[in-house]
């Protein structure tokens, strides 16, 4: 028995709480929202390219390292860069335009240089000059996340630098096993660092490359959030429910998106896996009641319901799907609709929170017409056949709310 507790005790928080998790039935369709731990201890660990599998299986695969057995390792590095990486950076001139001393492709200092993320990593080689101690990894998010808001650059720039350097923030905690508070707060700044990202991205429609950075974005964001929810398993008494009940109901509003995957039943095991105060919680009712009023097609219900009682951030997760919504409602009307009675347009618009100018785009980027009567309304027709979803992905059109939306 005192083996046994031995061996259980030099085992890491993050492995603790994978190997006692119960788990769903797999399935070979079905998306894996909590795997076992599998025994497997690589020298290295390589991120895979391969976009088609699974988010879930892959969460831990880079950032989130933690190996079986990991050495006592603890960050000496006082700078947001490791001396090392800033001269080699500077011999081979890979420095991103936030690093560049007086814009010198080949120059940089110590307040400028951020450490890079390494897609291959091995812990044995690793030495503690290479790793940043808690304290800078603290500094070096918070300047990071001062360059949001940088109007000198497009967002698309300054989204790829922070996407990239934070990554490598997740990689050295988790090196050192760091699972504290402070870990736990850093985490949740990066999720909304994604979420704010997930936002503004969206409003990026039909600019090269959008599409791919808004996919890693969203990959990004499901293993911070899968990781923060394994640091909340381990540090039981770090955050007052509310706090946590409001990223538990950031994964429950992902399922929004028909470009996520879906979870399917695991979702309701998920359920089942959470605290009943988180679950009872504001934030989660909230999240469960629009998932439940988008399947069912209730969209008055839908887009009321946040317009009253979304947070920032759940609005920020939110706006990108709105459309997406938006256009099932679409779908549902035009075919559900009697062909002799078309929907009028300004109705629908108060109904689905959105300008009626910006809903007649909608339509038209859907593939549906709309007809104007001999006093200027415009109305949709019912029985269309020609409705699909944009290739390119929905214009952003935000929640539009009048005082006379709900007469």
């Amino acid at each position: 028995m005192e083996k046994k507790n031995r061996n259980r005790a030099e085992k890491s928080g993050f492995q603790r709480a994978r190997e006692t998790r119960r788990n769903p039935p797999s399935s070979s369709n079905s998306w894996k929202p909590r795997p076992p731990y599998r025994k497997e201890a690589p020298a290295a660990v390589e991120e895979s390219s391969n976009p088609s599998s699974s988010i879930r299986e892959r969460s831990h695969n880079d950032d989130d390292l933690c190996s079986p057995d990991p050495p006592a390792l603890v960050g000496t590095c006082s700078d947001m860069c490791p001396e090392k990486e800033r001269a080699q950076r500077e011999r081979l001139r890979d420095l991103a335009v936030f690093e560049r001393l007086h814009g010198n492709p080949a120059r940089t200092s110590p307040s400028l240089a951020v450490k890079k993320f390494c897609r291959t990593i091995s812990t044995t080689h690793m030495q503690a000059s290479d790793i940043r101690a808690l304290p800078v990894l603290q500094n070096t998010l918070k300047y990071l996340l001062d360059l949001m808001d940088s109007p000198e650059h497009p967002f698309e720039v300054v989204h790829d630098f922070i996407f990239d350097r934070t990554r490598s923030i997740r990689q050295d905690l988790s090196m050192q096993n760091i699972i504290n508070d402070q870990a736990i707060c850093m985490y949740e700044d990066m999720v909304k660092f994604h979420i704010i990202s997930h936002k503004k991205l969206g409003r990026c429609c039909g600019k090269s490359d959008v599409s791919s950075l808004s996919y890693l974005n969203m990959e990004q964001l499901m293993k911070c959030l899968l990781s923060l929810f394994d640091m909340y398993d381990i540090n039981q008494r770090s955050k007052s429910i509310g706090k946590k009940a409001e990223f538990y109901s950031f994964y429950v509003l992902l399922h929004l998106g028909y470009k996520i995957p879906k979870m399917g039943d695991s979702l309701s095991f998920w359920y089942t896996q959470l605290a009943l105060p988180v679950l009872q919680s504001k934030e989660m009712c909230f999240a469960r009641s629009l998932l439940r009023y988008s399947q069912v097609g209730n969209y008055k219900r839908f887009f009321s319901t946040i317009a009253a009682e979304a947070s920032d951030l759940q609005l920020c997760l939110l706006e990108p799907f709105l459309n997406e919504v938006r256009g099932q409602a679409l779908c549902y009307i035009s075919f559900g609709s009697y062909k002799l009675q078309p929907y009028p347009l300004r109705h629908l618009s108060k109904i689905l929170m959105i300008k009626e100018a910006e809903l007649e785009s909608l339509c038209y980027e859907c593939g549906l017409e709309t007809s104007t009567d001999e006093a200027g309304s415009k109305f949709l027709p019912a029985k269309q056949t020609s409705f699909r979803l944009p290739k390119a992905g929905f214009q952003s059109y935000s929640l539009f709310n009048s005082e006379n939306n709900y007469g």
